[in-house]
Formats: C-alpha cells, sequence, structure tokens
C-alpha cells in the first residue's frame, strides 16, 4: 500500500506542473496589459508602469515567472493581485470556506439523492418508476445549469417566496441550500444513472443469488453484496465530482450573488488577473489529485478482491 500511494505521489508531480504550466500560458498569452488596465481611460507615466511590472516581476521573462511562481508556491505563496496588491493567498482564504460549504452541500445532495433514486430505478428496472427516475435525470442533464439555476431562483424565490432569490449571508447553510440544489443537479442525474445501471446488472450476479439461496435477510443482500459492489463506478464519479463542483460554482455563485472561489475566479478573468487565475487554478488542481487518490484507496475498501501491489 505504501509503494502504491508513493507512486501514485509522484505521478500527481507532472500532472501538476503541466496543468498550472498550460494555464499560465494560457493567462499571459491574452491580449492586453493588466497593469495599463489600472488607469483605464486616464494618462499614465511609462515609467511608472515599468516600475509596477519589475515589482510584480512581470518584465521577466515568461520561464522565470513560472519558475518563480513554483518556488512560492512550495511556500505556501500563490502570488500577488495585480490591482489590490493583495496576496492571493488571502483572498482564497476568504473565499474558499464559502465555495467548500456551497460544494460541501450540493455533495451531500448528489450523494443521498442520487444514490436513492439509482437504488430505487435499478430494483425496479423497466417499471414505471425506473422510467419517470430515467426522464427527470434526463431533464437535468438536458438543461443547463444557468438556466435551471434562473428558473429555481424565479420559481421558489419570486414566485412562492420559501427562499430569498439571491444569498444574503453566505455564512448561512440555509441560504446556500438551493443554490447547492441546481450546482448538485447535473451531478445527481449522472450518480443516479450509474446507480441504476451498476444495481441492475449487480443483481443479475451469481453471488447474488448465492446470498438469497443461502437465505441471508433481504437488507443485509441490499446494503452489504448488492450497494457495496455497485458504488465502485459511483465512487469513481464522485471522487472527480468534487472538484468539479468547485469549478463549476462560477455560474451558480454569479447567479445566486455568492462571493466565494467562482466569484473570485470569474473577476479575476476579466481583469486579466493572472496570479489570481492561476492561484485558484492551482488550488483546484491539488483537491482533484488528493481526492483522486483517496478514491483509489477506497475501491479496496469497497471490493475486498482489489489489493494493491
Amino acid at each position: 500500500m505504501g509503494r502504491y500511494v508513493a507512486r501514485r505521489l509522484l505521478q500527481m508531480i507532472p500532472v501538476f506542473l503541466g496543468v498550472t504550466l498550460m494555464v499560465f500560458l494560457m493567462m499571459y498569452a491574452l491580449p492586453g496589459d493588466p497593469v495599463r488596465a489600472l488607469y483605464g481611460d486616464q494618462t499614465y507615466d511609462p515609467a511608472q508602469i515599468a516600475a509596477i511590472k519589475a515589482d510584480l516581476g512581470l518584465d521577466q521573462p515568461l520561464w522565470k515567472q513560472y519558475m518563480d511562481y513554483l518556488f512560492g508556491l512550495v511556500q505556501g505563496d500563490f502570488g500577488q493581485q495585480i490591482a489590490s496588491q493583495v496576496p492571493v493567498s488571502e483572498i482564497i482564504a476568504d473565499a474558499l470556506p464559502i465555495t467548500a460549504r456551497l460544494a460541501l452541500l450540493a455533495f451531500a445532495f448528489t450523494v443521498v439523492f442520487g444514490i436513492a433514486l439509482g437504488m430505487i430505478a435499478g430494483l425496479k428496472a423497466g417499471r414505471p418508476v425506473d422510467t419517470a427516475v430515467l426522464i427527470v435525470t434526463l431533464l437535468f442533464i438536458s438543461v443547463p445549469v444557468f438556466v435551471l439555476g434562473y428558473l429555481a431562483q424565479f420559481f421558489f424565490g419570486h414566485t412562492l417566496g420559501w427562499v430569498t432569490p439571491v444569498v444574503q449571508d453566505s455564512d448561512n447553510w440555509g441560504e446556500l441550500l438551493l443554490p447547492a440544489m441546481v450546482l448538485g443537479s447535473l451531478s445527481l442525474a449522472y450518480v443516479a444513472r450509474l446507480t441504476r445501471t451498476s444495481i441492475a446488472e449487480n443483481l443479475r450476479s451469481d453471488y447474488m443469488r448465492t446470498a438469497v439461496a443461502k437465505g441471508l435477510p433481504r437488507h443485509r443482500i441490499l446494503s452489504v453484496h448488492l450497494l457495496r459492489n455497485s458504488l465502485i463506478p459511483v465512487v469513481t464519479f464522485l471522487g472527480v465530482d468534487i472538484g468539479s463542483l468547485m469549478a463549476g460554482a462560477v455560474v451558480t455563485e454569479g447567479i445566486f450573488n455568492i462571493n466565494g472561489i467562482g466569484s473570485e475566479l470569474f473577476e479575476a478573468l476579466f481583469r486579466r488577473e493572472g496570479s489570481t487565475v492561476v492561484g485558484i487554478v492551482s488550488l483546484i488542481v491539488i483537491i482533484y489529485l488528493a481526492v483522486s487518490l483517496i478514491v483509489d484507496l477506497l475501491y479496496a475498501v469497497l471490493d475486498p478482491r482489489i489489493r494493491y501491489a
């Protein structure tokens, strides 16, 4: 196990370097000058612009800027925002808890309702309940998140008045519930369909017939034998989905006026704040890689037949 974890950690290094380098190059390949944009339509002194670039290291060759960023990242320095001169780490520290709460609620909504719907549909495959679940999940997959967000905001907020149309307090878990449901709707549809397919397939397996023939209680057959083996593809998707929920929060946070990582990333892209974008993306990549490793280790827990050389 230890050797496998060490090998996976070593494999993460080129992945992290490749993704951050690609984002770094794309940001600095965009047209425009973020330092010059600070002055807007006002007149400016070219010497002052050069001094600001020298202070931020933007006058260095691109490879030197990237190497400086990596060395700073090892020390916990995500760079500095150009406009506000605030360290990117402080911006992330303020916005990350908000997005984490939103993603956690969306993840819980996805896991609980997605697996429950998928299991019901799998056990009732071919029946009206199964058809209804497939239609509802297809609807969630077909409708874009921003359309679903505005519909939920209009129906539950403006029409019924059950919730506030926009989030006024990001620390209030109750106000984040509707945005979390919108954010997790697409993931719920995929989880339900994955669970349904896996359940329906494993129901026909030999070990299920053996468990029934041995006279085991139905709840033990369903929970220990059927669900446990059926969750392996679902866990794989859920592991990747954690990072997707944080990255996909850009649209949801914009609709519901939530000042989280997604909002900061959108504003940084709009202002061409390369250091902020690369810093936030680096954090999301780290979360992706860490969760991917945890998911691989969970395989052995779900299926005792899986062992790591």
